[in-house]
């Protein structure tokens, strides 16, 4: 991965819910996205957009290596 701004989650099962929160003083909710398994939805870090929140089973790639979501031990 070239730009660290980007992230890559690839959805492992229906229903994952990745949702966008927004910078500044007061934390909110500003975008929202469902994948279904399979589907793979690209990201970008912006002066908008500080964090992001992934429920479900999902593999998430940036430039720190590969983090999973959703799997129990």
């Amino acid at each position: 991965m070239t730009n660290p701004d980007y992230i890559i989650i690839r959805a492992e099962e229906d229903g994952v819910h990745v949702i966008g929160l927004t910078r500044g003083t007061d934390t909110k909710f500003h975008h929202s996205e469902k994948l279904d398994a399979g589907e793979v939805m690209i990201a970008q870090f912006t002066e908008h957009t500080s964090a992001m929140k992934i429920r479900g089973k999902a593999q998430i790639y940036s430039a720190n290596g590969v983090v999973e979501s959703g799997y129990k031990k």
